[in-house]
């Protein structure tokens, strides 16, 4: 047994019986088609995103990987005092937190 879906187009407000896009005008009219394509689309951009981050390193992974033994250590250096600064951080945020919860 089959459900029969009629849906209205929402671009020229013909009446389709189960169909995905518009027989008039060719416009997508199927609510889960959408979310699909949707979905995919959120997909990429984080595919999209993450190759970006791999292909185009911060200013201190690129040193420490520096043929030059000088910028390496520069590198490596910059990069201790980020995590340094990072942990204080996220310590005090911490204990903040916890004496303000009491």
């Amino acid at each position: 047994m089959s459900i029969t879906r009629i849906i209205k187009c929402s671009n020229c407000g013909v009446f389709n019986t189960n169909k995905e896009y518009c027989e008039n005008c060719n416009t997508l009219i199927s609510d889960a088609k959408k979310r699909e394509l949707k979905i995919a689309e959120v997909k990429q951009k984080e595919v999209d995103k993450v190759i970006y981050e791999l292909e185009n390193p911060n200013f201190a992974e690129r040193l420490k990987k520096h043929p030059f033994l000088f910028y390496r250590i520069i590198g490596w250096i910059l990069y201790s005092a980020i995590m340094i600064v990072t942990t204080i951080g996220a310590g005090l945020a911490w204990f903040i937190a916890m004496v303000a919860a009491g």
